[in-house]
């Protein structure tokens, strides 16, 4: 017979604290004790296991976005935050979502994300040839000029722009932490970004590209905006969705990947040597570690292995840890870029489902280009301070990587 929800007896996460943040796994574990995939949290359940997020995830008639709940939480409703939380592309209605993803999708495959590796490299060296000469530096404060150049780059944005751009990046990765406290400064960032996509979107249709079939990712959604499948107001949220969507993962994964590199100076210094051998670490440091948290809400009440989901009920969904789960990956916590990928088995920390991150082909280039040249240019990388972290719920992370290290 299949248990109510509010009837189980589940372990209470208190994913909040700073020191939840630093060390999640053993609060993980404890849940697991209580019950197989299921937990709680302040603001609903918590859904833990590898095999529950990815039976669940794809079931998308059964859930709906939760943004609306995440904006009462922050009490946002009506604020320029809560509206483009509210209107932003993974937050439609299915018909305009598949509208808009659709757009996307046509052009973020893995030959465009091959087509920005130059991009993607002229990005870094340029940024190493600024950053390594200093010998200790904030890793995660180089990293995080990395994905922002690339993305202006590729909607034709100025390179003056990127301080600015990433200042409110650093704003807007904190939003879904659900901290009320933060809501002046995201509905800052919010108003600057739109701006920012305003006068970027005239200045484009005041100059239009000369040559035909030679534009960017700008001139795709300018095309597909003018054909009547897109909103100006939906173009200049689909910008700001472009940057927030682009900074946190590709930054927070690159910093915990110098993290790893570390404590394993030999697959460091192979990275440096076998451009090739990037990509398997790049694929185990994402399973090891991504940012991502996401949340549901259930659009009607079903039952999932014995247990009835009620409507309406806040679910969210740990993609962050899923791949130490150690029912469903050996030695979960052992980072070995040359553990046989199973299928059955691939990370999930771009989600699945209709919602399934449509940049995760330029994420992971971006990674392999990054792991590769840094690797070159900083040698023998060593801690230099203490590290912190960024508020579990929401966007996980390192918040600031003191290293030293050997220019190359």
């Amino acid at each position: 017979m299949a248990q109510k929800l509010e009837d189980l007896d589940l372990y209470h996460l208190p994913w909040h604290e700073p020191s939840f943040a630093a060390d999640p796994y053993p609060q993980i574990e404890a849940a697991r004790e209580r019950h197989p995939w299921l937990a709680k949290c302040e603001a609903g359940y918590v859904i833990f296991e590898y095999q529950a997020i990815r039976d669940l995830l794809v079931q998308d008639d059964k859930f709906r976005p939760s943004f609306d709940g995440v904006v009462e939480i922050m009490g946002a409703r009506g604020t320029p935050w809560g509206r483009f939380t509210e209107e932003q592309m993974i937050a439609m209605p299915d018909r305009e979502h598949g509208l808009m993803r659709s757009t996307f999708a046509a052009k973020f495959t893995p030959r465009y994300a091959n087509q920005l590796r130059p991009i993607m490299r002229e990005t870094m060296e340029r940024l190493l040839r600024e950053w390594a000469p200093r010998e200790h530096i904030d890793f995660e404060e180089f990293a995080s000029y990395y994905p922002v150049a690339v993305t202006a780059q590729m909607i034709g944005a100025p390179l003056e722009a990127i301080p600015s751009l990433r200042r409110s990046m650093e704003t807007m990765g904190l939003g879904m932490s659900m901290d009320p406290t933060r809501l002046p400064a995201l509905n800052e960032a919010v108003v600057h970004l739109e701006r920012f996509s305003e006068d970027l979107i005239a200045e484009r249709r005041a100059r239009p590209r000369a040559e035909e079939g030679k534009g960017d990712l700008l001139d795709l959604l300018l095309e597909a905006s003018d054909e009547g499948g897109i909103s100006h107001r939906q173009l200049v949220d689909l910008l700001i969705f472009l940057f927030v969507a682009g900074y946190d993962t590709s930054k927070n994964v690159f910093t915990y990947m110098m993290h790893l590199m570390m404590r394993h100076p030999e697959i460091y210094r192979r990275c440096a040597e076998d451009y090739e051998y990037c990509r398997k670490v790049v694929e185990e440091s994402l399973r090891l570690f991504n940012p991502s948290s996401t949340f549901r809400f259930t659009d009607q009440e079903f039952v999932y292995r014995d247990v009835v989901l009620p409507k309406d009920t806040m679910m969210f969904f740990t993609l962050n840890v899923s791949g130490r789960d150690p029912t469903a990956f050996e030695t979960p916590h052992e980072f070995d870029p040359e553990r046989p990928i199973d299928p059955q088995r691939r990370q999930v920390g771009f989600g699945m489902g209709k919602h399934m991150c449509l940049g995760q082909y330029i994420a992971r280039a971006q990674l392999q280009e990054g792991i590769h040249l840094v690797a070159r240019h900083m040698r023998d990388p060593r801690p230099a301070g203490a590290l912190d972290w960024r508020p579990f719920p929401g966007v996980w992370g390192i918040k600031g990587l003191p290293i030293e290290f050997t220019p190359a």
